[in-house]
């Protein structure tokens, strides 16, 4: 069982996670962890999807076709957005108290859209087959 720490913590991770496959979809692992700056567990995507609040999205036409990932419905209709270009930019999330202090050059909040995956065909032909890079 974790401490209160370690729950804070783990939970902390996985919001960032959530809020970086948000804004950032479609995102891979790989990309996660390059926005994190720190390398993204297994564990921590498995769990979001386990919940229904990211779903597979389809691969990279990249070498290697990773899988890529964005928000579910369920996180959409947990938040009460009906789109995911709904979701709050900058100056919402700075109204909001949830942005605070001085933001590095150049910092943005991507603008999130549900533009078509890349290959979802791929994604859906099989759980075996959309295994995780």
């Amino acid at each position: 069982m974790l401490s209160g720490a370690g729950r804070c913590r783990s939970g902390a991770v996985r919001d960032e996670t959530l809020a970086i496959v948000a804004y950032h979809q479609p995102v891979t692992r790989a990309e996660i962890g390059e926005i994190r700056g720190v390398t993204t567990s297994k564990g921590s995507l498995d769990l979001l999807l386990e919940t229904g609040w990211v779903r597979l999205r389809g691969r990279r036409r990249i070498p290697g076709r990773p899988v890529t990932d964005g928000p579910a419905p369920a996180f959409l209709d947990h938040v009460g957005l009906d789109a995911v270009p709904n979701l709050p930019g900058l100056d919402e999330l700075k109204r909001l108290g949830l942005v605070k202090g001085r933001l590095p050059a150049g910092f943005r909040v991507p603008q999130p859209s549900d533009e078509a995956d890349e290959d979802p065909e791929r994604a859906a032909a099989s759980p075996g087959e959309a295994a995780r890079e």
